[in-house]
């Protein structure tokens, strides 16, 4: 028993995948769970890609400092491929990555032409391309693919830290800061839209630390709640004992 528990304390503390050591083989999740959650995760990447690019079009001012509402919606992405490189490891993350990469480009551009600027412009709007829209699509497509596998990338190296806050900070900011500029280079420099053109470095430096900021306040506690939830339920599923609070 204490060698069994030995192996559950290391579970809970960061190691989610199965735990090789001689005669011991623990497989906390079946096929059955990695496929299901390779579907929830990537639909809920295209949902904040498609409402990201969506909201990216509506310019905000906050102090003086010129952002858009996509900063606030887009750090939810880094939240989700954090908690699946953790509990189900890298390679299920790059695999959501690549599979949401072309719908994600396609969806985004129907739905920001059918809104462009935040109105709804008709089915007739399908019709005619769409450079704007077409860059921010393109953009989004180079961009989320950078931003998250160097997510992914800072976030495997560091996850076995015990310091279970340190791989989520430093793929947060690594992760954030590559995704912005490639983002708003690709999408607005020198744009059709003449606002954009002229204020596309103030906006991309300004929705990265609003970004790190809203991460780092709001996002890094949900994390650690959610790692906790999210491993206590599966271990249930997977007949795995949590330990009990000492």
């Amino acid at each position: 028993m204490p060698a069994q528990n030995s192996i559950m304390r290391r579970f809970f503390i960061g190691f989610p995948h199965p735990i090789q050591q001689k005669g011991h083989n623990m497989t906390p999740f079946t096929q059955s769970q990695r496929i299901k959650a390779l579907f929830w995760l990537s639909l809920f990447h295209l949902l904040v890609i498609i409402s990201s690019n969506y909201l990216v079009q509506l310019p905000i001012t906050i102090f003086g400092f010129h952002t858009t509402w996509g900063a606030f919606s887009f750090p939810f992405i880094f939240l989700a491929t954090d908690l699946t490189v953790r509990i189900f490891g890298a390679p299920l993350a790059r695999r959501i990555i690549f599979a949401v990469m072309i719908p994600a480009l396609l969806v985004s551009y129907v739905v920001s032409s059918l809104f462009y600027m935040g109105a709804w412009q008709g089915f007739a709007a399908l019709a005619n391309f769409n450079l704007f829209v077409a860059r921010i699509a393109a953009a989004s497509f180079m961009a989320y693919a950078l931003g998250q596998i160097l997510d992914v990338h800072v976030f495997n190296r560091l996850r076995q830290n015990r310091r279970w806050w340190l791989a989520p900070t430093a793929s947060t900011l690594f992760g954030n800061i590559s995704d912005t500029l490639a983002f708003f280079f690709i999408a607005f420099w020198r744009s059709p839209d003449a606002f954009m053109a002229e204020h596309w470095m103030e906006i991309a430096l300004v929705d990265y630390c609003f970004k790190v900021l809203i991460s780092i306040i709001f996002f890094l506690p949900m994390y650690g709640v959610l790692l906790n939830m999210l491993l206590k339920k599966l271990a249930d599923k997977s007949e795995i004992s949590p330990l009990p609070a000492s």
